[in-house]
């Protein structure tokens, strides 16, 4: 009776666990999209901040290449909070 209570409940965090690693591998993919976009509508844009943009384009995409959804959600937020600051009436 003890191991099937533990076994349960071991069956129970994983299941329950699992949407969380979905939702980061899709907030990370809808994040990446954005900031494509915004770079890729946002030519007036100084140069400084166009290579900040594709810096964290580019770790990012290697974060979600390997598999790294936690890093990949956290570098793609912080720049869609700095690209927000530039041009709010984005979002």
């Amino acid at each position: 009776m003890k191991h099937s209570a533990i076994a349960g409940l071991f069956i129970t965090a994983a299941i329950l666990a699992s949407p969380a690693f979905a939702a980061d591998k899709d907030l990370c993919a809808a994040n990446i999209q954005k900031i494509d976009d915004f770079a890729a509508s946002a030519p007036s844009l100084p140069e400084s901040s166009l290579d900040n943009i594709k810096a964290a384009q580019e770790k990012s995409k290697a974060a979600q290449a390997a598999g790294n959804d936690k890093d990949c959600v956290e570098i793609t937020t912080g720049i869609i909070k700095k690209m927000e600051i530039r041009d709010p009436t984005r979002n």
